[in-house]
């Protein structure tokens, strides 16, 4: 099949900037140069002490012809890349993800890598992030029909790839197989209600040598706690938005069969589920948003060998907000599968066009009653004032460091953070932005200080300066105040930005959409390029 693709890839090469078919692609480089400093913990690893450069290389075409025919090629290369595993070096190349697709009136067929999603994606998400090297793409076949105008069928199978080996021949794919249906609807009730109903149904299917090993541990464990494994398991979403006039509800339940999942260090034959819902209000001068999710042993991976970001088939919604503060992303809550209950309450006021406020606040627990998370987040921004955009508010948060990053005997960490954002417009080109961020917390690192200047020029120019300051350190786990510094630089010309960087970050969890991992201390260079074509 890949033979195939090449070659229908290469035959549209003639064609490329007339009617019959175009090629269109995108570049992203990263590189990192680093600089051993033991006064950060930036040592002691490969990168530091032998190899002290690497980076990472995506390169993506895209072929679309008036016949209705699609093929994309993204080549990944990884020289001692950092992202895989923390503190490890990660090299290979090879071809990344390819897929051809073809539309038939109203049917749509995609053969390769797939990415896509089921409801929110509670039952099914396959995607990319290149920040935490996340891509777990079905590799199959998917399966798009217009029933009607107002019904749409979806199909997929396939297996998941394997980032950690992908590039080693006869290792590039999880072993299990998955299939997945999806029903939508689109209809319109009377005159102002719309409604997007939906249903899916996924089972995944255990290869041998993953029973083998599930049944190894299980047989290890003491008589009492000993069961007969599966080898399908099923799992099934329905979910739905209605809109009418200001509101929006979207509400959706995922359940899941019984199977062996990691829990309380065993194995155990558990069945899940997930409830989540969000219901929105908005007019002029108000918005409010309630959400809430309840989840129960709903652990969807490729099989129950897999941990951390492996293996991993869904994407659970997260309550809390994703915070672009710097000091505040330090404690960003990943979703529980195991076990949570959350909820979280936005509320957005504008009295007038030059003043806004914003409250929120984001409460989660265990189904046991365990304190996980808690967050008042409030803020309020002025334009009142011609050229200049003043915000600020503060943070009070709780946060249970022994089970979102595993340290035993951590607790809760509680914290308070001012902070503040002043914007000033030179021009209509020109600006100076500055960041004030105080985090008042006696565990962890303790307390810090953050400050930053950036000086734009659009669109061409961006430059910033910024510390992160211990400013009162915790002396059980460092032994004194350390800057953080950075220094940035961004040029942009057409569709190609390129970027470099002098860094400093102490190490801790990095989260991207509620997906969290943990990441050593950084001390170095980095450049990007982007570009498009």
């Amino acid at each position: 099949m890949k033979k195939l693709f090449y070659g229908l890839l290469l035959s549209s090469i003639p064609c490329f900037g007339f009617a019959q078919g175009t090629i269109t692609g995108d570049l992203m480089t990263n590189v990192n140069f680093f600089s051993r400093d033991s006064a950060i913990k930036a040592n002691g690893n490969p990168l530091y002490d032998n190899l002290l450069s690497g980076g990472e290389t995506w390169l993506s075409l895209r072929y679309n012809n008036n016949k209705g025919i699609t093929a994309t090629l993204r080549a990944d290369a990884f020289q001692n890349s950092i992202l895989l595993t923390p503190g490890q070096a990660f090299t290979g190349f090879g071809i990344g993800a390819w897929n051809v697709s073809k539309e038939f009136k109203d049917l749509h067929i995609s053969f390769g890598y797939v990415y896509d999603q089921i409801g929110s994606g509670i039952l099914f998400r396959s995607y990319e992030d290149r920040g935490l090297l996340i891509d777990n793409a079905l590799v199959g076949l998917q399966l798009k029909y217009k029933l009607n105008e107002h019904i749409n069928l979806k199909a997929l199978t396939g297996q998941q790839k394997k980032v950690p080996t992908f590039f080693k021949a006869g290792e590039n794919l999880y072993q299990p197989i998955i299939k997945a249906i999806n029903i939508e609807g689109d209809y319109t009730v009377g005159n102002d209600i719309h409604i997007t109903p939906g249903i899916g149904i996924l089972n995944r299917t255990l290869d041998q040598n993953s029973m083998d090993i599930i049944v190894n541990n299980i047989n290890n464990q003491v008589l009492s706690t000993r069961f007969v494994p599966t080898y399908n398991t099923n799992a099934y979403t329905f979910y739905n938005t209605l809109n009418k006039g200001d509101f929006s509800w979207y509400a959706e339940a995922a359940f899941k069969s019984h199977e062996a999942i990691s829990k309380n260090n065993s194995l155990q034959d558990l069945s899940g589920s997930v409830y989540y819902s969000t219901l929105g209000y908005a007019k002029k001068g108000i918005a409010i948003n309630v959400s809430g999710k309840r989840t129960e042993n709903f652990v969807m991976r490729t099989s129950p060998n897999e941990i951390l970001l492996r293996g991993m088939m869904n994407w659970q919604p997260v309550i809390a907000r994703i915070r672009p503060q710097r000091v505040m992303s330090r404690y960003t809550p990943p979703s529980q599968d195991i076990s949570e209950i959350s909820y979280g309450t936005d509320i957005l006021l504008s009295p007038n066009e030059q003043t806004s406020f914003n409250v929120n606040y984001t409460y989660i627990n265990t189904l046991e009653k365990v304190k996980l998370f808690r967050e008042l987040f409030v803020e309020g921004e002025y334009r009142g004032i011609q050229n200049w955009i003043i915000e600020g508010g503060v943070q009070y948060l709780e946060y249970n460091k022994e089970i979102y990053q595993v340290a035993p005997k951590e607790g809760i960490l509680y914290a308070l953070t001012p902070f503040a954002e002043i914007t000033y417009k030179i021009n209509r080109k020109k600006s100076i932005r500055t960041e004030f961020q105080y985090m008042s917390t006696k565990q962890d690192y303790g307390s810090w200080l953050f400050a930053l200047v950036e000086y734009n020029i659009a669109p061409k120019l961006s430059f910033a300066l910024s510390d992160m300051y211990n400013i009162a350190p915790n002396h059980e786990l460092v032994s004194k105040a350390n800057h953080y510094y950075n220094c940035f630089v961004a040029y942009t010309k057409g569709a190609n930005r390129f970027t470099a960087a002098y860094v400093k970050q102490v190490e801790g969890i990095n989260c991207t959409g509620g997906v969290c991992r943990y990441e050593p201390a950084f001390s170095g260079f980095k450049i990007g390029i982007t570009s498009s074509f």
